[in-house]
């Protein structure tokens, strides 16, 4: 099999995005890279993963309100080929993020993230399930 010499057909549209950068966020929200996630729910918590090869943990950020997890951060390969010289180029980087609604029930002042193997996994404990509160119902006697 011989390899074919990859050549970039949409050469003129690769900054096209630029010109949606001063956009509002709500018109701009899928920009850039979005990492895929996995969600899965344990006894006590939200599990959420999402796959960063190549990422430095300190270029990621990690917030919680709202309802409202936040993941974000940049990528970058630092690489001596030329433009002209790749044959495919598949690998993305730069900026990337990702939001997620989260369902009621989270306590979002008890997460907790680690990174290992290039998976990102974040940890939010749930809510303990509020008690019904006992209401106990006096008997009174009737007056004849």
């Amino acid at each position: 099999m011989s390899l074919i010499k990859w050549s970039n057909y949409f050469e003129p549209f690769d900054n096209f995005d630029k010109y949606f950068d001063g956009l509002p966020a709500t018109v701009n929200q899928q920009s850039g890279l979005v990492p895929a996630i996995d969600i899965y729910e344990k006894e006590n918590s939200l599990i959420v993963e999402t796959a960063l090869p190549g990422v430095d943990p300190k270029n990621v950020e990690i917030s919680v309100e709202g309802g409202l997890l936040t993941i974000s951060g940049s990528t970058e390969r630092k690489t001596e080929i030329d433009e002209k010289d790749y044959y495919r180029k598949e690998i993305r980087q730069g900026q990337f993020r990702r939001q997620i609604s989260l369902p009621q029930g989270i306590d979002e002042s008890d997460a907790k993230a680690a990174f290992k193997g290039g998976i990102l996994t974040i940890e939010l404990k749930k809510k303990e399930a509020t008690k019904p509160k006992k209401i106990s119902i006096e008997v009174k006697k009737e007056d004849k």
